[in-house]
């Protein structure tokens, strides 16, 4: 049986003056995973996320009930800071999370803040920086990088800490499509090599498609669909509006299955959907 990295049962949310952002969200992400979290603009993706850290509802206010666990801890009445060092988060407003001047004390704030030793903080923020392909960039002001390489600084700073669960809110937003690509071919390498728990909101699911494990769609609040990633595609595909959500290579894969009535492969590049096709459509006609 596979283990609980987060769980959110029963849970509703409304910001302050505002209407239910949440509405009764029941979901588990397993520890290990890759989920992606998509779904129309407004449907409540980065305050689920939110939800996942704590930031909602104790930093926002609102109102809430339900119930959220990390790794076997309900976090009800837990300091936002003591989740961050196991839950590391990466917003979308990413300028916003960012308090320092230079690349170097951006990551070592968070460390120093939780009581490491220089010596300790030192050697972190230079692995953190190695890892995200900024190395030597310690001393650089942040006006210094480009917005896909504030993104990869930020991205560093959360993994300093060294999180069991790393959640990312459109972590690509300020990248061509190659920094797209190469972020999260980066993600993946850290997923693998440390076997941690990734959670990413996503409205381009194209680029996921590689990685993903499992997937949760949301429409006004809710998580109409949840799952691994292959069962809650093609659950996906039957809604009328959310199925455009999911990665084109899938959108024709499912349309091609239910237009031949035939089971084609678990897809995750161009070059395999080719490969397949070949073989099943030589000449034109069906395998």
């Amino acid at each position: 049986m596979s283990e609980t990295a987060i769980a959110v049962s029963g849970f509703y949310y409304a910001y302050p003056h505002s209407e239910l952002m949440l509405q009764d969200i029941n979901l588990t992400i397993e520890k290990g995973s890759v989920t992606a979290i998509a779904g129309p603009s407004g449907a409540g993706k980065t305050t689920l996320c939110r939800a996942m850290t704590g930031i909602v509802p104790y930093y926002y206010g609102g109102r809430y009930a339900g119930r959220v666990e990390v790794l076997g801890e309900d976090i009800k009445g837990k300091k936002i800071s003591d989740i961050a060092m196991r839950v590391g988060i990466m917003l979308d407003d990413y300028e916003s999370q960012m308090v320092s001047l230079t690349a170097g004390e951006e990551i070592s704030f968070s460390l120093l803040n939780h009581g490491f030793s220089p010596d300790e903080v030192d050697a972190r923020v230079s692995e953190a920086l190695d890892e995200v392909g900024l190395p030597g960039r310690e001393n650089y002001q942040l006006d210094e990088l480009s917005g896909g390489q504030r993104q990869r600084l930020l991205l560093a700073s959360v993994l300093a800490t060294r999180p069991e669960i790393l959640i990312l809110d459109e972590p690509v937003s300020a990248m061509d499509p190659d920094g797209a690509r190469s972020l999260y071919s980066l993600v993946d390498r850290i997923h693998k090599q440390y076997g941690m728990t990734v959670v990413v909101v996503e409205h381009d699911l194209n680029y996921l498609l590689p990685y993903m494990t499992h997937l949760v769609l949301l429409e006004e609040g809710r998580a109409v669909v949840a799952g691994p990633y292959e069962e809650a595609a093609r659950a996906a595909f039957e809604h009328p509006t959310l199925c455009r959500n999911l990665p084109e290579l899938w959108q024709v894969k499912l349309g091609l299955e239910k237009k031949y009535d035939v089971r084609l492969g678990s897809w995750r590049s161009e070059a395999e959907a080719i490969e397949e096709l070949q073989q099943k459509f030589k000449g034109g006609d069906r395998a």
